[in-house]
């Protein structure tokens, strides 16, 4: 079944299915992976790749997206728990004490002989050398300085992977796989340059890694402190290139400031003189170091952290060499279906591909690609929209020459030199409303806009710096600008264009949309893997990214689908983001499923579909969340052999709830005892509304419902879900320290009820209503 917007008026028969008896609706805390070391290889190469993270297993899968990787696991490696590392504490005591005893008053046994027999009783007692080792470890780790102890990073699984001949190059992603679901993504990279990992120690110069020969990508680790050389040969007149990936690698740390490795590199000659230095390229934190050599010697490429943290996910990937590098592109997109002439800007470019010809057949976003080079990482992207375009002409900085404009109309333009700034004549009729939006950070350009909006005599009417952009997951400045502003009165308006700092130059590109409202809406689905057990049903959250005023309604719909899947809950007006819930097949599938969220909406008179990008939540530097794209939205299924019963909800939807009223919602499961042991509790309910009570009647369960008319607000809509328990008394064992409190345990949800919150909102007291004046 598929949620609607629309209204219903008769009650509904909703069949769903839940997991019982004591079974969760997820199988287990799935995997977490935080690193992938090397973070890539060459095709038609195998290597070992070391994965990192919290809840792995010797049983763990590698999947990658694409064609032409294989993987097989090597070793499966978990730290020592406190207990084990009591133990050998204990062992060891006892060890040097049964020693002791043999020898002389005051000798103390020698302590290869006490470890050894610390091994022997360690044994006898049923630990293994894999699990001594892992106790070694961990206290020679716990004293290097190097080393930052982190559990969400602490287990690893080795993997030898195989890439084909004929793998594509490019970014993929990574996922493990256990008995438990799948994990976060990772980023993966395939290249076809040769490929060399850091060998340590290289903390130094004279102990560099050394390079045999470019361009090569190179690989490694920074831990606490720590400092990566490597030694290379160079030729006079060669052009250098250092493209580091790190923060491109892994995109946020959460728990590190600024929320990512914040990779530096240099380069010294032969006498350790700095001759190059990148922190950075623009806004994006993964610098671009680019040298041109003066004469034939040995040079030394450093690589560290920008204040010298570190630990096992400050992972980089360095390609290195005399490649090409697209450093721009003007213009920075075009109209959908046309050809577009565009010039590239860059180091070691052939000239034949200085100015290159595109055209897309659908509008959006597109990473610009050379037909040469790694396609490792790029970093310029080409927009296409459906608009007609036009070009700036220079010499529009000041109201006389200001450039007219036909709306609507997306302008290509630059900034050309510092304190440029470029002005746009509107002619506009009373009422009409203008939206004008700078597209240029979001693509690759290090303009940071503004926008404002006067009248004939400079009278400014609107004015815009950042407009923040979620779909951008990616960006954490969000520079570019965006006004809209209805017209007073008609006649003409100018818009001016500039760069906050007054920078300019060749690279400072946009693309400056002009028209009226063209109200839209963009999708994200989190998380982009669903893990649950056969017949279960698990919450998701839908993000809308409304544009230019949309406000609608949009349905949701599972778009083919196969049998047993379905999508619960809607997304009403004015709602930015909505809990909903998804169940799957009681049935498992064999294989992984990947689906397709599409959101459905009329605007205009006209039907409009957009498909959700799948995405993850993911937080930088303990405070900011962001939205990250993911290439899949992946439902893995696990079996169980526990069937799946299911429930009818006979309600209207959207479940009307009135302000300081009772509301009744029956649920019946197909198993007559379940409505007398079930448990439900309100998962995440909005403010005011709570579940009053739950009483089992002809084997169903009937719930009272409550929106609190102080506390919840009259016009709210969105999803209920309620959280199923079971409760059980734990078992009888003798011991009189064992817990007697029964157990009660999450099995599942129920899906996603549509409601609205109705009635009058309660007038405010004299007093609520000086505290609110004095607020304002």
């Amino acid at each position: 079944m598929t949620s609607r917007c629309t209204r219903v008026t008769l009650g509904v028969l909703a069949t769903v299915f839940m997991i019982v008896p004591i079974a969760s609706a997820q199988p287990g805390q799935p995997p977490q992976v935080g690193y992938v070391w090397p973070a890539g290889g060459q095709r038609g190469q195998s290597f070992e790749i070391t994965v990192g993270g919290q809840r792995l297993s010797d049983k763990t899968e590698l999947i990658v997206t694409g064609r032409g990787v294989q993987a097989e696991i090597v070793e499966y490696w978990r730290p020592a728990t406190g207990k084990e590392i009591a133990t050998v504490r204990l062992l060891q005591d006892q060890a040097e004490k049964q020693l002791k005893a043999e020898l002389p008053d005051g000798k103390t046994p020698p302590r290869k002989e006490a470890n050894a027999l610390m091994v022997k009783l360690a044994l006898e007692q049923g630990m293994t050398i894999d699990r001594l080792n892992a106790v070694r470890k961990f206290h020679s780790e716990k004293n290097d300085p190097k080393i930052q102890l982190n559990p969400q990073l602490s287990e690893v699984v080795r993997f030898k992977v195989t890439l084909a001949d004929d793998a594509p190059p490019g970014t993929r992603e990574l996922r493990v796989k256990t008995a438990n679901g799948l994990s976060n993504p990772l980023r993966f990279q395939v290249g076809r340059l040769a490929e060399l990992s850091e060998t340590e120690p290289n903390d130094q110069a004279d102990k560099a890694t050394a390079v045999p020969q470019l361009p090569v990508v190179l690989n490694g680790q920074i831990k606490m402190g720590d400092v990566d050389h490597f030694s290379f040969e160079a030729r006079k007149g060669q052009r250098i290139v250092a493209d580091v990936n790190a923060r491109r690698l892994i995109p946020y740390l959460a728990d590190a400031v600024p929320g990512w490795f914040q990779a530096v590199v240099a380069l010294h000659d032969e006498d350790g003189r700095e001759v190059a230095y990148g922190d950075d390229f623009r806004f994006d934190p993964d610098p671009v170091l680019v040298f041109q050599v003066p004469h034939d010697g040995k040079y030394v490429l450093e690589i560290r952290d920008s204040i010298y943290r570190g630990r096992e996910d400050f992972v980089y990937r360095v390609a290195l060499g005399q490649l090409p590098f697209v450093s721009g592109i003007y213009p920075l997109g075009g109209q959908l279906g046309q050809q577009t002439q565009v010039a590239v800007a860059g180091w070691n470019l052939p000239d034949k591909q200085r100015n290159r010809t595109l055209s897309f057949d659908n509008t959006g976003r597109y990473p610009f690609k050379l037909p040469v080079g790694d396609d490792l990482a790029q970093r310029v992207t080409f927009d296409v929209s459906d608009l007609p375009q036009s070009d700036e002409h220079e010499n529009n900085d000041e109201v006389a020459r200001a450039e007219a404009l036909t709306l609507p109309v997306v302008v290509n333009g630059r900034l050309a030199k510092p304190g440029d700034h470029d002005v746009f004549r509107i002619h506009a009729t009373a009422g009409q409303i203008i939206v004008a939006e700078v597209i240029a950070r979001r693509v690759g350009s290090p303009l940071d806009s503004r926008l404002r909006l006067t009248d004939a005599e400079g009278r400014t009417l609107a004015d815009n710096d950042d407009h923040v952009d979620r779909g951008a997951g990616l960006v954490t400045h969000h520079a570019d600008s965006l006004l809209s502003f209805e017209v007073p009165a008609e006649g003409d308006y100018l818009l001016w264009l500039s760069d906050v700092e007054d920078r300019g130059g060749r690279d400072f590109g946009y693309r400056l949309r002009v028209s009226e409202p063209r109200p839209d809406f963009e999708l994200r689905v989190t998380p982009s893997a669903v893990n649950a057990r056969n017949g279960a049903t698990v919450p998701i959250t839908v993000y809308v990214l409304r544009r230019d005023g949309f406000v609608g309604d949009v349905t949701l719909n599972l778009k083919d689908a196969p049998k047993g899947f379905q999508i619960n809950g809607w997304l009403p007006s004015g709602v930015d983001s909505a809990r909903l819930t998804l169940t799957v097949p009681a049935k498992p599938p064999q294989q992984l499923n990947t689906l397709q969220l599409e959101g459905i909406a009329t605007i205009n008179g006209h039907e409009v579909r957009r498909i959700a990008i799948p995405a993850d939540n993911m937080m930088q530097a303990f405070i900011y969340e962001h939205l990250v794209p993911s290439e899949s939205w992946t439902i893995d299924v696990e079996s169980t052999r526990i069937a799946a019963v299911p429930w009818k909800f006979d309600a209207a939807e959207p479940l009307k709830l009135a302000l300081g009223q009772d509301t009744d919602l029956r649920a019946v499961p197909a198993a007559k005892w379940l409505a007398d042991q079930a448990q439900l509790e309100l998962s995440d309910p909005p403010a005011g509304v709570s579940l009053q009570k739950t009483e089992t009647i002809d084997h169903s369960l009937a719930m009272t419902l409550q929106a609190d008319a102080a506390a919840a607000k009259s016009g709210l809509k969105g999803n209920l879900i309620f959280n199923v328990y079971l409760e059980r008394q734990p078992p009888k064992d003798g011991d009189p320290k064992a817990a007697t409190q029964n157990r009660r345990t999450l099995i599942g949800a129920l899906p996603a009820i549509p409601f609205e919150i109705v009635g009058d909102q309660p007038a405010a007291t004299g007093a609520e209503q000086s505290v609110v004046q004095q607020v304002e």
